[in-house]
């Protein structure tokens, strides 16, 4: 048996590992679509790495696009296997991936216009919505906390991750020559103190774990602190520079807490009476799943919705549908709150109102959660003062804010607590996905200190044997 890691290696982005038995059977962990990686992200996502047709089973962890995102070119190109998930997962990564589908297709009219302007013969996208339609059925919804036999060589168990709706950590159990071993594949870890999700659940010992580090070198600011952090951008802002408070986030999670803190502030009598408008059809679809899976919120949650049948929704707030209306928002010069997706400012709606608003000094982009270096948000992050967008260059004018409270990744030491279920002495090999390389390096030094004997950071394409 061995393993090879042919995405989110040493990058956090384009999850994607393949596990092969001994018998030919294939086991794929999450299917990510790479995003923000500069002129490598078409290169990387046009080639998996693997043959799809070969893959037997698929096992995803959740649904954001950067573990997602190639199903349908992985469908398209001849798996024919189920891809068991949470029903959280299911819900939402059918969303996800149509909306994708239409990105593709949309991002290639663009990019061909180009590239017929330089006499360059046209690209076809990556999949299309036909693609994503043939992927969404094989999604196969599994409950958390109960080993599912998939068939007399595997076993899966799903338990909650508390990173989104749906969010798993993934058990699989092989067996091979008579003997079992488990792999344990995190997926993306939440935070502990999460404020509407539950919490990561323990975990059965196992041989091998496969490790998420977004952050596996720093330390959150606290959250509870997020509410008056995002207020003080609202004032500053809207009210006191009359501007407008640009906010990239990503349509699952980010999205749905910015909604409450604004929620809560507005229950408090705190929020201005600043409109504030959610610029993502996809965001609209996705606040209605999470409204619709109740069973992942935390008990504060459970507590408030007995006082407040909506924790999402708030006098002022709108969700923006047509193009006209996005469109419009640009042309408005009144104050107010632009919530659009992506969250790292690469693609979709929020690019169109970063573009129309950075020259301007009364402006603020707020970043609110991991961006990739090298996508829009990264570098608006890094302090560059010219950014180009679709082909032009802008100077940056605009504030630029950054909130450090919001992410759906644990921190170190909301990894480490993940990790603390576990024997150290008994993983065979830990393996360190899902970050940047110095970060893993980092992360590497403090779990060798913890007593885990053998700490790996694969490189793109490494394979691993296994026993």
């Amino acid at each position: 048996m061995n393993i090879t890691f042919h995405g989110a290696a040493r990058t956090v982005t384009g999850s994607k590992h393949l596990i092969k038995l001994k018998n030919g059977k294939q086991i794929l962990l999450d299917c990510g679509l790479f995003q923000g990686m500069g002129r490598d992200t078409e290169d990387l996502n046009e080639n998996l790495g693997f043959v799809a047709s070969e893959v037997t089973y698929m096992f995803l962890s959740h649904a954001h696009i950067d573990h997602t995102g190639l199903i349908p070119k992985l469908v398209k190109e001849g798996f024919e296997g189920k891809i068991y998930c949470t029903k959280g997962t299911q819900d939402l990564a059918a969303i996800l991936l149509e909306d994708s589908a239409r990105i593709q297709v949309d991002d290639v009219k663009y990019l061909n216009k180009r590239r017929a302007k330089q006499h360059l013969s046209p690209v076809e996208p990556l999949y299309g919505p036909e693609d994503a339609e043939n992927a969404i059925p094989r999604l196969t919804p599994v409950a958390y906390n109960k080993w599912i036999k998939v068939d007399e060589d595997i076993e899966v168990m799903y338990a909650d991750a508390g990173h989104i709706i749906g969010s798993a950590t993934v058990h699989v159990r092989i067996t091979e020559a008579g003997k079992t071993e488990q792999i344990s594949f995190s997926g993306d870890v939440g935070r502990y103190r999460d404020i509407i999700l539950k919490s990561p659940e323990t975990f059965p010992q196992a041989d091998y774990i496969i490790m998420e580090s977004t952050y596996g070198d720093s330390l959150h600011d606290d959250v509870f602190n997020t509410p008056d952090q995002l207020l003080d951008f609202v004032m500053k802002t809207c009210v006191e520079k009359k501007g407008k408070l640009i906010i990239p986030a990503f349509s699952v999670g980010r999205t749905q807490e910015l909604l409450y803190f604004l929620n809560d502030l507005s229950n408090d009598g705190r929020l201005p009476k600043i409109p504030v408008y959610v610029d993502s059809p996809l965001s609209r679809e996705a606040t209605q799943v999470t409204k619709r899976h109740p069973e992942g919120f935390n008990n504060r949650i459970q507590k408030l919705m007995q006082v407040d049948d909506d924790p999402f929704d708030f006098p002022g707030m709108h969700f923006i549908q047509s193009v006209d209306e996005s469109k419009a928002l640009n042309d408005n010069p009144s104050p107010m709150i632009i919530i659009s997706a992506s969250g790292m400012a690469d693609a979709g709606r929020v690019q169109h109102h970063i573009l129309n608003n950075i020259s301007d000094k009364r402006n603020t982009i707020l970043i609110v959660g991991y961006c990739e270096p090298h996508s829009l948000g990264g570098r608006l992050m890094r302090g560059s003062k010219n950014v180009r967008i679709y082909g032009d260059d802008y100077d940056v004018v605009a504030e630029v804010g950054v909130m450090r409270s919001m992410s759906a990744h644990g921190d170190y030491d909301d990894l480490c607590q993940f990790l603390s279920c576990q024997d150290p002495k008994a993983v065979k090999t830990l393996f360190i996905v899902h970050g940047e390389y110095d970060v893993q390096q980092e992360f590497q030094r403090r779990l060798l200190k913890k007593g885990f004997t053998d700490v790996q950071i694969p490189a793109m394409h490494q394979t691993f044997n296994l026993g």
